[in-house]
């Protein structure tokens, strides 16, 4: 049996928790000397590259997605979901079966990736909710299409996200819902009443809620009021201090409940990357700052996310004085919900954990030890990594 102590996010009293095949046996008192904090790892629903490691900027191979998953642990994160965004069936299914391949490569990555997010291609033609989807792969929901990106990979895609405007989307997410498949709705210019028969259909999360939105919408009704009062709703948000703003952020989180609400990186490529001027497949020529800002160059529209969940989690600690433990709940339990309920500090749970160091608000999240199922992936103290 191993062990490894940490300060709790609840109590902040010190803690040793005993593990042995990949499952946590035992939660006991910790030595009175540790500084360190000791959470579940956290899980990120929405990933779409890392560190230079791109998924959606054509072909891609399973090396990629195991240097992701590298990328990945040395943030603190023991479970994530690569999300494909729209493009043509062909590159989806290309993508699908390089997913396929490194997990069936190396243990650690299938345990890390539970299955697959693809985000479209059925989303809002209409510039605004579209977001920076490109328009001509735009596309109808398609039962069959889908039937078709299961089969070329043994059934990993778990979640889609989709804009209920379409006509028979109810249908859709009907289907997909019985077939074990979560859907969210994102990228969306769909009616109240669209929204609910979604709802109704099976739809259990509002994808990175505040965003992929028009720039000036009504004041009522709208497609962002009827999310946050569908309670049956989960909602994602990108707290990286860019995509919404302080004020936003707080009356959404309130809106949705501290138990509803989830927070994604949505990281690209160019996230980790040093601060510069890139070209980048979305957007162009684009600029990232120091602060973490990707926007396109010599302008104020933003080209993408770039900062890790660790970011997000400091970022509402500071700004929105949430304490540690509900902060790190939205980025452990939350979105465990959607991956067998993964997430949670408790006997008999997976021996997913991440030891950090964290001097409070205004201060970093510095990732010092990793566990997957037990098994230490990354160790700050030798900038290793196990795959």
């Amino acid at each position: 049996m191993n062990s490894i102590s940490g300060r709790h996010p609840d109590s902040g009293d010190s803690i040793t928790i005993r593990h042995a095949h990949g499952v946590i046996c035992e939660i006991l008192p910790g030595p009175t000397t540790q500084t360190r904090w000791l959470g579940p790892g956290l899980v990120d629903i929405q990933v779409n590259g890392y560190q230079g490691k791109d998924l959606n900027a054509g072909a891609f191979d399973a090396h990629t997605v195991l240097q992701l998953a590298q990328g990945m642990q040395r943030v603190g994160v023991s479970t994530f979901l690569p999300t494909l965004i729209t493009a043509s069936e062909d590159s989806i299914v290309n993508g699908l079966q390089a997913i396929r391949a490194a997990r069936a490569a190396d243990p650690i990555v299938a345990r890390m990736i539970p299955y697959v997010h693809i985000e479209g291609p059925s989303l809002s033609p209409e510039s605004g909710p579209r977001g920076a989807h490109p328009l001509e792969h735009i596309r109808p929901p398609d039962l069959a299409e889908f039937q078709r990106w299961q089969a070329a990979c043994g059934g990993l895609v778990g979640m889609l996200t989709i804009s209920p405007h379409w006509d028979d989307s109810a249908a859709f997410i009907a289907a997909l819902h019985a077939a074990g498949t979560h859907v969210a709705i994102g990228h969306t210019h769909a009616s109240a009443q669209q929204i609910r028969a979604a709802v109704d259909a099976g739809a259990r999360l509002s994808t990175h809620l505040g965003n992929g939105a028009h720039g000036t919408l009504r004041r009522h009704p709208n497609y962002l009021w009827t999310q946050l009062a569908e309670d049956r709703l989960y909602a994602s948000f990108i707290a990286d201090g860019h995509h919404l703003p302080v004020d936003t952020l707080k009356v959404m989180l309130r809106a949705k409940g501290l138990e509803r609400s989830i927070l994604v990186s949505d990281t690209a490529a160019l996230g980790g990357m040093p601060p510069g001027v890139y070209e980048h497949p979305i957007g162009g020529k684009v600029s990232l700052s120091a602060d973490g800002r990707l926007s396109v160059m010599d302008t104020e529209f933003l080209a993408g996310a770039t900062l890790p969940l660790t970011a997000g989690i400091a970022h509402v600690v500071d700004h929105l004085g949430m304490p540690l433990a509900a902060a790190l709940k939205m980025a452990t339990a939350n979105p465990g919900q959607f991956v067998g309920g993964r997430g949670v500090l408790a006997v008999g749970a997976a021996a997913d954990l991440m030891r950090f160091e964290w001097d409070g608000p205004g201060q970093p999240i510095v990732v010092d030890t990793l566990l997957v199922a037990g098994q230490t992936v990354f160790d700050a103290h030798t900038s290793k990594n196990v795959i």
